[in-house]
């Protein structure tokens, strides 16, 4: 009797090469499939939020972007300004902080022959872009007047609005006389002593000077004072 020999199949027609090798093909598309279907899900899940947004957050993202483009075009127009122009706010500002001279005190220092020599329209412009505390200005004046020169809280109001002078409005030297503080009397006296020592004024005369409108302008009182301790 002839024995048998028994004959290997290729390993490729075994069918367990065939099962890993199916196994192995899912194993490498599942993550692919995995991260398309996350991509998907995110895109969705961010097309659905803008869709439902909120008119409030419509409205404020619109606004933002308003902002940015006016931003953006206050930055050409302030590249388009002469420099003329430029240059007068900046001496604007410096008068104005410096010297705390009023707002028309300012303009015409600009545009003053004897001044800055600025023309009109680029005075103008310093004034209209000019952000300033006039009513403290005049404040610091009224300080200054009554301080070096002892001149009386009418006298210094006089001096804050005249246009002659420092030519602030009303209100904004009514504010600096409410908020000044100091001993009108001693001025009256500091007064009194010039006028009897460098004049050689008689007593009567000297408190007609402290009390006349058109001199000094104290009050009875604050006269009374100086010749009471005139010495």
């Amino acid at each position: 009797m002839s024995k048998k020999v028994k004959v290997n199949k290729p390993f490729y027609k075994k069918w367990w090469v065939w099962l890993i090798a199916v196994i192995i093909i899912f194993a490498i598309a599942s993550p692919n499939e995995e991260t398309d279907t996350a991509s998907e899900v995110v895109e969705a899940e961010n097309t659905t939020n803008a869709e439902t947004a909120t008119p409030e957050e419509s409205t404020e993202l619109e606004n933002v972007e308003e902002t940015e483009i006016v931003e953006e075009v206050e930055e050409v127009e302030e590249d388009d300004t002469p420099r003329e122009h430029r240059a007068a706010l900046k001496k604007a500002e410096s008068y104005a902080k410096n010297m705390y001279m009023s707002k028309t005190g300012v303009f015409d220092q600009l545009t003053s022959e004897y001044g800055e020599h600025f023309p009109e329209d680029a005075a103008q412009y310093a004034m209209d872009n000019l952000v300033h505390d006039w009513k403290e200005n005049a404040l610091k004046k009224a300080e200054s007047y009554a301080q070096t020169m002892y001149m009386s809280k009418a006298g210094v109001y006089d001096q804050l609005t005249s246009e002659y002078g420092e030519q602030f409005s009303e209100e904004e030297a009514q504010y600096a006389i409410d908020n000044i503080e100091h001993d009108w009397k001693e001025n009256a006296l500091k007064k009194a002593e010039s006028y009897a020592e460098e004049m050689a004024m008689s007593t009567s005369a000297v408190y007609d000077q402290l009390v006349s409108e058109y001199g000094e302008q104290f009050t009875a009182e604050e006269a009374q004072y100086a010749i009471d301790n005139l010495e």
